[in-house]
């Protein structure tokens, strides 16, 4: 694949230069349209002695303004979405440089009840969600956290086949995601899933026929009129007619645009995004999944949409007053439109659910196709079902700078529990989000922060960030023990790592070196595998006791009264502290 940088600056200068291009064809076509409107202004005033000349001549000069009008349109489009396209590939290259900081961060998505969402950087400042989401829709950023907060251990493979084609089209992704950013919607999916479910017709065949045979009458009447074998008051009363019918449904019409008039860009967006999918030739199974999940026997899901969209664009013409008031007078234009809009409901309101899921599912998958493109360096986990649960050489934590990343290798077993001891800030703490986040990554397909990693699925739970709670009249410490509580309760009913940090903080040292061993012994005797850190050198002990139990350490060396950590992991227990000489060097004590 290419180089993410090299590809980020080379869409910004093609993108800005058809931006360019784009805005030059643009002014000549505000130009044209001057110098066509002038004409025709004149062209009517030379004819005006003739009234069907002057009429032909306005008629033929409203077209043309409206052809370049139309054109100017489309070309402005395309020159927003190039524009769009520009920024986000600056934005890649900002975030390349660790300028992602003001980005949204999900911290609505943290959830302390959940498994793991509150302890390993998911989400909030300068977590991993902040950094890979590329979501532009609300239900695509949704989708998004949810995929990494499932815990789901089926079909991993497949999910990285997906990630792996996403990576490799960029420019697909970007595209869809210029898209997407085109129309800022005003009703959320679900509340317009909802509304057609729910929605009943009123308007039946015969009101289209209705519709139909009137603007015939209207149109032979205008001709008559034209021919003057008519006199033209027959056209206003004729237009009080039609006013008259259209009020009959006025209420129930206006309460179907209201809503619908909100919808309407939604399902203009969502229809462009259907094209973009059903046109690609996806090949992993994930992907071809989704997109056959679209496919009907008829039109296209994006042709059905673009459809609707455009009733729903006709039905809002009853704003403009003079479109409302000949429109419906000789025409019935808003029951025409929305018994159209009545009948798609009827066919296919209980279909748009899945199309928005397929719309939703590319636009979260897009970011993972995204993060892994940037991401070349990093390996995709070998599934195996092995002894070894993690079996990984050189991991690091994604977050961090790759050139001052530290990695360490990994290698725990089915049934094996890892004690980790290690002065303060030797990189313990770092470490568990680092090895959460390797499980969550693999489990979602991600490629992971590693030289090689060999993965048997597994779920994860973990306790590292209890706090107390004014609003449950929670103390720490008993939060803490309800944290613990459902640890033990969640693994007994399923397999899970588990990853803990400095438990039972919230009593004294004495109660705590007890409590936590009996703690440990226990996830042992339910067979659990995981990693607990720990200051507490007295839970090392364990060891000689339990084959369960490894130990490992992170080391911290006093040299010349300086401190110096390598944050590389090792097998034994810590030896040195540092508690007391950080006092002492900050001049606290």
């Amino acid at each position: 694949m290419q180089n993410p940088v090299s590809f980020y600056n080379s869409q910004i200068k093609n993108h800005t230069e058809l931006v360019k291009s784009l805005y030059k064809t643009m002014s000549l076509l505000s130009i044209l349209r001057l110098v066509v409107f002038l004409a025709t202004v004149y062209g009517i005033y030379a004819t005006f002695d003739n009234w069907q000349l002057a009429l032909g001549t306005g008629v033929a000069g409203a077209a043309i303004f409206l052809f370049l009008l139309s054109r100017y349109t489309s070309l402005k489009y395309d020159r927003a979405l190039h524009q769009r396209m520009v920024e986000l590939n600056e934005t890649e290259l900002e975030i390349s440089k660790g300028n992602f900081y003001e980005r949204p961060d999900g911290s609505n998505y943290e959830d302390p009840k959940h498994f793991f969402s509150l302890d390993v950087d998911l989400f909030g400042k300068g977590s991993f969600f902040q950094f890979a989401n590329r979501t532009t829709i609300k239900e695509g950023s949704d989708k998004l956290a949810g995929i990494l907060l499932s815990n789901y251990t089926e079909k991993i493979i497949e999910r990285q086949q997906a990630v792996k084609e996403l990576a490799s089209m960029p420019e697909w992704s970007q595209h869809y995601s210029a898209i997407a950013q085109g129309v800022s919607t005003e009703y959320s999916a679900i509340s317009i899933i909802t509304w057609l479910k729910d929605y009943k017709p009123f308007l039946k065949k015969f009101h289209l026929l209705l519709a139909i045979c009137f603007s015939v009458l209207s149109v032979l009447l205008l001709i008559l009129t034209i021919l003057e074998l008519t006199p033209m008051s027959l056209l206003g009363y004729w237009l009080l007619i039609g006013l008259g019918i259209s009020a009959v449904y006025l209420k129930r019409i206006s309460s179907l645009a209201l809503y619908t008039g909100h919808a309407k860009d939604t399902f203009r967006q969502y229809a462009l995004l259907l094209k973009q999918i059903e046109n690609q030739g996806f090949k992993s199974h994930l992907l071809r999944q989704k997109q056959l999940k679209i496919a009907t026997q008829d039109l296209s899901a994006s042709a059905i949409f673009s459809k609707f969209s455009k009733n729903l664009d006709a039905l809002d013409n009853r704003n403009n007053l003079i479109s409302a008031v000949l429109g419906n007078g000789y025409f019935l234009w808003d029951i025409r439109q929305a018994f159209y809009i009545e009948k798609w409901i009827s066919a296919y309101g209980q279909k748009v659910e899945d199309w928005f899921e397929v719309v939703t599912f590319f636009d979260a998958y897009n970011s993972l196709g995204n993060y892994a493109f940037n991401h070349q360096d990093f390996v995709y986990p070998e599934i195996s079902k092995d002894e070894a649960i993690i079996q990984a050489k050189e991991l690091g934590h994604p977050l961090l700078d790759a050139a001052k990343r530290i990695p360490s290798d990994l290698n725990i077993l089915k049934d094996q529990f890892f004690i980790v001891t290690g002065a303060n800030m030797a990189g313990k703490s770092t470490f568990l989000r680092t090895v959460g986040l390797h499980i969550i990554m693999a489990n979602t397909g991600l490629p992971v922060c590693a030289e090689t990693s060999s993965y048997t699925p597994v779920k994860l739970i973990t306790s590292m960030r209890t706090t107390d709670s004014l609003t449950d009249d929670s103390s720490y410490f008993f939060s803490e023990l309800t944290r613990l509580k459902f640890v033990v309760d969640t693994i007994t009913e399923s397999n899970y790592f588990v990853i803990l940090d400095e438990i039972l903080k919230g009593t004294n040292s004495t109660d705590k070196a007890i409590g936590s061993r009996k703690f440990v012994e226990k996830l042992v005797a339910l067979s659990s595998i995981g990693i607990i850190a720990t200051h507490d050198l007295s839970l090392t002990e364990i060891e000689r006791e339990l084959p369960a139990i490894k130990n490992y350490f992170f080391d911290a060396q006093i040299t010349n009264d300086e401190l110096y950590f390598d944050y590389i992991l090792k097998q034994g227990v810590c030896q040195n502290m540092n508690a007391s000489f950080l006092l002492k060097k900050m001049e606290i004590v």
